[in-house]
């Protein structure tokens, strides 16, 4: 792998939303880098999340989701290894905005992303990191 002397890239910021080709190990691969930690997916780019767990997730800790709301119709939230309900300030929030937001494993929030990227959908990921891919 290329060492990355981005600027941009060495403060947790990829400016292209893009999809995502492998997870797992604490983090991310895409547009052959690696990133170390949780991510968010948006239509600016991929950012660095400190969001670790399930119960980290607040409106504040997706407010790079909020500011791009315009450019969203789906959010997938990728809550690590398991499938826990989302806060429904959080969910009432997003649907004021009309985004659609669906929670499930990192794993399956990948793949659905990849898809609807893909297909040139208004898609965003917050992604928690997981240790094993599945």
């Amino acid at each position: 792998m290329e060492q990355i002397t981005d600027p941009q890239t060495l403060s947790g910021h990829y400016p292209h939303q893009t999809g995502l080709t492998a997870y797992g190990n604490g983090g991310f691969r895409f547009a052959e880098l690696s990133h170390k930690g949780s991510l968010l997916c948006v239509p600016s780019g991929m950012h660095a999340w400190s969001v670790t767990s399930p119960a980290e997730l607040t409106l504040e800790s997706l407010q790079p989701i909020i500011d791009q709301a315009d450019r969203i119709d789906v959010l997938l939230i990728g809550l690590g290894t398991d499938i826990l309900p989302i806060d429904p300030a959080i969910r009432a929030a997003l649907r004021d905005r009309k985004i659609i937001v669906e929670a499930t494993q990192t794993g399956g929030a990948i793949r659905t992303y990849n898809v609807l990227l893909a297909e040139d959908r208004r898609v965003a990921a917050a992604l928690i990191a997981v240790e094993n891919a599945r």
